[in-house]
């Protein structure tokens, strides 16, 4: 999916949701196991029940990988049942030498379908620029993440450079990709960071996430990071796929969609008025 349908489709939905398929066999309703792949159901029920309000899905690969190749063939069941009408992030985390990340890109971009991958910058550009080349396809490199963690490395500062590490990562970064295919992961837990993140990256899309069960606030995010274009993607996993544990869990995960979805109209609104 290239930006301008990224963007109409953010626009003609007013929504800028990405909804993470976070999904954990011991956290799905009980009455799902009876189905051969419980799963799968679980994910078919919520896709059904937020595709009008949200423009994005975002499968994290542990949840699926933990379960062998059982687990990556409900991915790809999964990512089939999405469909083309949404863009599909493929939370991995991927980067390592060039060949090998090549061989990350041909297996998600071209054997899978999917329309970006996350991306850890720690080796550098060459571990990076592979995921590139693909036409369409993004990369949404890992800047500032939302766990708590990330005052680990990421907001250490530089003296040579006069900014911190994941400031570098994103000035670095954008000479190896365009606004048109390369995207930075933002944690909606940092809000004072988006007046700088936008002074480095003002045209780039951010996927953020943290908003939600992590505490996160749209609004204070969308203050300073939102753009023209929107420019943003929210993800939103367990306040939404876990809002009920019983029997009703498809209509509560639509509600809280649709809560987050009528705030993002608002704000998109305000943005553009």
């Amino acid at each position: 999916m290239n930006r301008a349908t990224l963007i109409s489709g953010i626009f003609r939905k007013k929504t800028f949701l990405c909804v993470g398929l976070d999904t954990e066999l011991g956290k799905i309703p009980q009455h799902l196991l009876r189905h051969e792949d419980p799963i799968l159901e679980f994910n078919r029920r919520i896709i059904d029940a937020t595709r009008d309000l949200c423009v994005a899905y975002k499968p994290n690969l542990a949840f699926y990988e933990r379960l062998g190749p059982a687990g990556w063939q409900t991915l790809q069941k999964t990512v089939d049942y999405i469909g083309h009408e949404h863009f599909i992030i493929a939370d991995a985390k991927r980067g390592d030498i060039g060949n090998t990340s090549r061989m990350y890109a041909e297996a998600f971009f071209q054997k899978m379908n999917f329309d970006a991958v996350t991306v850890a910058p720690y080796m550098g550009e060459d571990s990076v620029t592979p995921f590139l080349g693909f036409e369409g396809k993004w990369v949404i490199l890992l800047a500032l993440t939302s766990n708590k963690g990330s005052n680990d490395f990421q907001r250490d500062w530089l003296e040579d450079s006069r900014e911190a590490v994941w400031e570098k990562v994103m000035r670095v970064a954008q000479g190896w990709g365009s606004p048109a295919n390369l995207m930075f992961v933002v944690g909606a837990t940092h809000p004072d960071a988006f007046i700088r993140v936008r002074e480095i990256a003002p045209d780039s899309f951010l996927l953020v996430p943290g908003v939600g069960a992590q505490g996160g606030d749209l609004a204070a995010i969308c203050k300073n990071g939102l753009t023209r274009d929107c420019g943003l993607l929210i993800n939103a996993s367990r306040s939404i796929i876990y809002a009920s544990g019983g029997e009703d869990f498809a209509e509560k995960a639509r509600e809280e969609a649709k809560k987050m979805q009528e705030a993002m109209e608002e704000l998109l609104h305000k943005k553009i008025k």
